[in-house]
């Protein structure tokens, strides 16, 4: 195996034409060079200089692997500015993913600071449900995301980073004419004789839900089952049944349906940012944690979206 720092040596010598002043370039010693350029031809098994009383000359094997070492030399030139601007936010990517609802909420402002900050590094984002995300950061497909969580249950493990960013409470939905419509606020167990309206039933959403309706009492009656909260809200609307939506999901609200607060207190799920601890965060990913964390500041200075 050739070593990359005799290369560079031999590419001064030939650049030189002798070895001082070789030497003098590189700061070393005459008899370093002399012994990189011995190891040198140890390693290639044939000689690359031809001495001379006034300098030396490039065997017709040295002359071969310097040009080869330009070549390589150029692109460990190449490589090693591209890692600096990597590590100094001028370059490289950001392979991420959200839930929906945090996708279109707090995701566009995050991208939107960030590329203001760093426009040199590329950003990607898909959307999926945080149970379809996990393995894919596990699986170093991606390298930072927006997942939740619920108190019952925890997605991440010790090999991932994570930060916590807010709390979002569900929100009772019903439609205009329901009987408990003026209430300002309900407790649960009003609504167990109640068809309700969920996101499917495998969905951690879902899940909580039911938990949420067993606490109270009552197994709830699913009549209708979407993982889209605008037709979830057009459900409830027509009138086939209640539903809890969690705040980051009623950005826009329906005006033909009313939101109530539960008493008291709401189902709430925890969002969080999370990306791969240690070797394997990405330069980018701190920065888009800090972002993201300014996001959720930004969000939660507004105050619920509904009243």
């Amino acid at each position: 195996m050739l070593n990359m720092a005799r290369l560079k040596v031999l590419k001064e010598v030939a650049y030189r034409g002798s070895l001082s002043s070789a030497a003098d370039a590189l700061s070393y010693t005459q008899s370093a060079i002399s012994q990189q350029i011995a190891a040198l031809e140890s390693e290639a098994g044939m000689a690359l200089l031809e001495r001379h009383p006034r300098g030396v000359s490039l065997t017709a094997a040295g002359q071969t692997l310097v040009g080869h070492a330009e070549g390589i030399l150029a692109r460990l030139d190449a490589a090693e500015a591209a890692l600096s601007e990597i590590a100094g936010l001028r370059g490289g990517r950001l392979r991420m993913a959200s839930f929906p609802t945090a996708g279109a909420t707090l995701m566009p402002l995050a991208i939107a600071t960030f590329r203001a900050l760093h426009p040199d590094v590329e950003l990607t984002l898909v959307e999926a449900e945080p149970e379809e995300i996990v393995p894919r950061l596990r699986a170093a497909e991606l390298d930072l995301a927006l997942l939740f969580e619920f108190a019952s249950e925890s997605l991440l493990g010790e090999d991932m980073t994570r930060v916590e960013l807010l709390v979002d409470p569900m929100y009772l939905a019903l439609p205009p004419n329901h009987r408990l419509a003026k209430k300002a606020k309900l407790r649960l167990s009003e609504l167990q004789e109640e068809a309700w309206v969920q996101t499917s039933s495998s969905s951690p959403c879902a899940r909580h839900v039911v938990r949420c309706c067993h606490a109270a009492g009552f197994e709830p009656s699913v009549s209708f089952e979407s993982d889209d909260y605008q037709t979830v809200q057009g459900l409830v609307a027509a009138g086939v049944g209640v539903a809890l939506i969690p705040e980051l999901a009623l950005s826009v609200v329906r005006d033909d349906i009313v939101i109530r607060a539960l008493s008291p207190a709401p189902p709430v799920r925890r969002v969080i940012a999370a990306a791969p601890a240690s070797a394997r965060l990405v330069p980018a990913a701190p920065a888009m944690l800090g972002v993201l964390e300014e996001a959720a500041t930004h969000y939660k200075a507004l105050g619920a979206p509904i009243g």
